[in-house]
């Protein structure tokens, strides 16, 4: 397995890169190779890795740990069938070598065998002097599996061994977080903190599971905390700057963003958030300013567009908001949410047949929201189409078969039509759902002209008996 070396080359390390340079012939140990490789498959150098094994094997034949680090390198290139062959070779040298149990899990879980690779590295557990390393292997195909109660307690194991393998400490959250154990996060966190008090990363875990339970104070005091142990730790800052914003704290939130501009590079985010901040202050002009800036930082980010646009749309400055939200489109037309403002906008302009185009390709993408079927057939039938408006709603009743929104409109469209059969047949089957007409006034309040059609009253009236 690799091991964990510093970035700094060791004396063995800057010997074999010279031996290259000269192409003169050096000896080395075995342990010094073994050293050498891990340096590079740590460093992504995998050719001088290989060169390394090369080299070490010629000196060193019968190195098995050379052997199994050829075996990784093998893995790692995909050359499964021949690490599984090299395995056996070594196996029958040595059976007790938990590393081979390792690669050999490695094997089974790059051909998604991951109870396999499970068992595998239970057996090298039981080898292991290291065994924190397989406990880690293991927790992370547990995660594979979505078991994440077990993968949580090897996590755990891990990080009890060492506080700061933060990869471990995450990856337990995330298992409290996927089994939704929001208080089992927090307990574990103030029993870690209470043995680790400096720990940044575990106080900003801390206060991203308050804020799950809405905890707002007791969030911003974590935040506070992952500050105190880091001042430069500009994931804390804009957490308690999103804080902040939910207090209605707009300008110390803002503050708090422009900290973490000042720390790192500015990103699209925090320009973002500062905007936000600035639009609830009602300060337009710097709302403006940071939501360019945000377009500008990352073109691609949709929630800068949309806020450029929604900032327009809400000034009841359309062709703004359609200038934008166009040149969003333009950038990337598979985006739901741009079609579904692009609707709402040409609603908004009385282009009824840019709308219609919208909500078109806003299906077409997937989004089969209950809005988007009602606005859409309100299109329709505000631009005189009454069977498309009807063929909208009927599609969309596949998706809700008993929603009473659909049900109430489709017959107040089919009475616009004057299909006074069908109207009737679809009032008795939605009278089934609604037995008591609690939901009425969702055909009274659209469909007025028709509170008085005498077979209609008669029909309700009856259900009312009833």
């Amino acid at each position: 397995m690799s091991l964990d070396f510093s970035e700094r080359p060791s004396r063995p390390i800057i010997k074999f890169e010279s031996m290259l340079k000269t192409d003169d012939i050096y000896f080395f140990d075995a342990e010094d190779f073994e050293d050498i490789i891990h340096y590079y498959l740590n460093n992504g150098k995998i050719a001088l890795a290989k060169k390394g094994i090369k080299i070490g094997l010629q000196q060193h034949p019968t190195a098995i740990e050379l052997k199994l680090l050829l075996v990784e390198v093998m893995v790692f290139e995909n050359n499964l069938e021949g690490a599984g062959d090299l395995l056996d070779e070594l196996q029958l040298v040595d059976t007790l070598n938990e590393e081979i149990y390792i690669q050999r899990a490695n094997i089974f879980s790059k051909q998604d065998n991951h109870h396999g690779a499970i068992n595998l590295l239970k057996k090298a557990l039981k080898l292991s002097k290291h065994s924190i390393d397989v406990h880690a292997l293991l927790g992370m195909e547990y995660l594979f599996i979505d078991s994440f109660k077990l993968a949580k307690e090897h996590f755990i194991k891990c990080v009890a061994y060492d506080p700061e393998d933060y990869s471990s400490l995450y990856n337990v959250i995330y298992c409290f977080e996927f089994l939704e154990d929001f208080d089992g996060a927090i307990n574990y966190l103030n029993i870690f903190l209470d043995k680790n008090p400096y720990c940044e990363v575990a106080w900003h875990q801390l206060g991203k599971q308050y804020c799950s339970k809405n905890l707002l104070q007791d969030a911003l005091d974590a935040f506070d905390f992952a500050i105190i142990s880091d001042d430069i730790f500009t994931g804390a800052y804009f957490e308690k700057g999103k804080v902040l914003e939910k207090l209605g704290r707009y300008e110390d939130a803002i503050e708090n963003y422009e900290t973490t501009i000042t720390i790192e590079d500015p990103t699209s985010h925090a320009y973002l958030r500062i905007g936000k901040c600035y639009e609830k202050l009602g300060n337009h002009e710097k709302t403006k300013y940071y939501f360019y800036q945000t377009v500008h930082e990352d073109p691609l980010l949709a929630k800068g567009w949309l806020a450029i646009t929604n900032f327009y749309y809400s000034a009841k400055d359309y062709k703004k908001a359609l200038y934008y939200i166009t040149k969003a489109l333009n950038i990337n037309e598979e985006n739901a949410a741009f079609w579904k403002k692009c609707a709402q906008i040409n609603v908004a302009l009385n282009d009824y047949k840019q709308a219609d185009i919208a909500f078109q390709q806003l299906v077409a993408l997937g989004n089969y929201e209950l809005d988007t079927w009602l606005d859409w057939a309100k299109i329709s039938r505000a631009h005189g189409n009454i069977d498309e408006a009807i063929q909208i709603l009927t599609q969309g009743g596949e998706f809700f078969p008993e929603n009473l929104k659909i049900h109430y409109r489709n017959i107040g469209y089919l009475l616009l039509k004057k299909d006074f059969n069908n109207a009737r047949l679809l009032l008795r089957e939605t009278i089934k759902l609604d037995h008591s007409l609690k939901k009425i006034h969702l055909f009274n309040n659209h469909f007025p002209e028709f509170k008085n059609l005498e077979w209609l009253k008669a029909i309700l009236n009856k259900a009312k008996n009833h």
